[in-house]
């Protein structure tokens, strides 16, 4: 294969992957155990002559992948605002060479290509959306091997990702097993709140047995478990009025103050003890001019954590702040009505616990070992969560590349190797899908 490092024994595998448990055991990371068996299967298939006119296949490709860049991520793909770069992806999986490509109820974009026998299905997807709303310039500027644009990254070249490898697999006309579902999910980021996904997994929805998510930065990060979130938005209303003539009036903006104030000073006591948990008052508004009382005043909420509980209990810290401001501003005005609260959930991913020595995990692992790369298992916020959370074997792996300044006007995507992400993710889709053995 072309300027890949592989380790093809079997021996020489089995050493690196001894070596990546124990150096996750020196630091008390979590560590993934390679099976043999999982070894010999990712060692036969980077061997099979089929395999390796893919993974080569993917190099070729590297011209058309970055026009493929450029032009979904010129095209604006916001939270609820993901319909016409949906479209252009059905097209473009169409013009890979799948047959089978429709748009569900929510937006999903699902090209299915037939396994030999369909009992299993298999997801291999990426998620359309970017957290920028639809005004953002999101031209291209292109600096040498770098390219800067909002959303760059995170995650169009997920979806690039996921072409390279349909193209590789028709190119070489890989056979599978099991039935892989290629998607374009819509509304992983922010408000979107894993709505692409959870209509997939809705009960009554398509047979998932299993889903590999393409969105993340690192070659060598696999995410096998789920930061799960609470997010809310909170609105105090009153009547407002005149900041001079209606002084003394319950004020939204301040019972907003007190919430915040009593929220930051009680979290510490759930956040700075067991596994990490966040949170953050991110966006804020109301009021309409500086000399009147505001009829409304609102925050919204963000809180994160790996374990359930943990989230549960950051939660009840928010839900008490925000009972008790409320109180105390009613209590402090001088007159006219009270103030009401409404807390809105806005959105929920589960915390989810994988398994860190799950058949996609060590699958993952040692086609990461094939390049020469340990394997850095990761707890993360992705669409992975919500299957975990079921019981359905998922991670999240490497779009490939250098990715810089994810969520900001600065993003970038280097073209760092670019190729070696999706080649990985080739394997490790194969080796979770089956390659159908060939008649004689």
């Amino acid at each position: 294969m072309n300027s890949i490092r592989l380790l093809i024994s079997l021996g020489m595998l089995l050493c690196v992957s001894t070596a990546i448990a124990d150096t996750a055991t020196k630091d008390d990371s979590p560590s993934v155990t390679i099976a043999p068996d999982v070894l010999q299967l990712i060692t036969s298939l980077a061997s099979d002559s089929d395999v390796k006119n893919a993974l080569d296949n993917i190099e070729d490709q590297e011209t058309q992948l970055i026009a493929d860049l450029i032009e979904l991520t010129e095209i604006p793909a916001p939270p609820f605002g993901e319909d016409e770069r949906g479209v252009r992806f059905a097209e473009m999986l169409t013009e890979a060479g799948l047959t089978d490509v429709s748009i569900d109820e929510v937006g999903n974009v699902i090209g299915r290509r037939p396994g030999r026998t369909g009992e299993k299905v298999v997801v291999y997807s990426a998620h359309l959306d970017t957290v920028f709303p639809v005004e953002t310039d999101v031209t291209v500027r292109v600096e040498g091997d770098t390219y800067f644009a909002p959303g760059i990254g995170d995650n169009t070249r997920g979806l690039v990702a996921v072409l390279g490898v349909v193209r590789a697999m028709q190119h070489a006309n890989l056979e599978t097993d099991a039935d892989v579902l290629f998607i374009g999910n819509v509304g992983e980021e922010g408000l979107g709140d894993l709505r692409g996904t959870k209509h997939l997994f809705r009960e009554g929805g398509p047979q998932i047995d299993s889903m590999i998510a393409i969105d993340g930065g690192r070659t060598e990060r696999v995410v096998y478990s789920g930061v799960g979130s609470h997010r809310y938005r909170v609105t105090f209303k009153g009547p407002g009025g005149h900041s001079w003539g209606a002084f003394g009036t319950a004020n939204p903006h301040h019972a907003l103050g007190r919430a915040i104030t009593k929220f930051v000073d009680g979290a510490p006591e759930i956040t700075s003890t067991g596994p990490k948990t966040s949170y953050n008052v991110g966006r804020m508004g109301g009021g309409t001019s500086i000399n009147s009382v505001p009829f409304e005043s609102w925050m919204e909420v963000d809180m994160r954590s790996g374990e359930q509980s943990k989230l549960d209990e950051i939660d009840a810290v928010l839900q008490r702040a925000v009972q008790q401001a409320l109180q105390d501003e009613n209590a402090a005005r001088l007159e006219g009505p009270e103030l009401t609260v409404e807390v809105k959930r806005v959105g929920t991913r589960p915390a989810a616990h994988g398994e860190i020595n799950s058949r996609l995990m060590q699958s993952a692992a040692a086609s990461l070992a094939l390049f020469d790369l340990e394997i850095q298992p990761q707890t993360s916020s992705t669409d992975a969560n919500l299957p975990i959370s079921l019981g359905i074997p998922a991670i999240t792996m490497s779009r490939g590349g250098a990715s810089s300044d994810s969520h900001s006007p600065a993003e970038s995507w280097q073209n760092k190797d670019g190729h070696v992400g999706i080649q990985i993710g080739l394997l490790t889709l194969l080796a979770e899908a089956g390659l159908a053995t060939r008649a004689e």
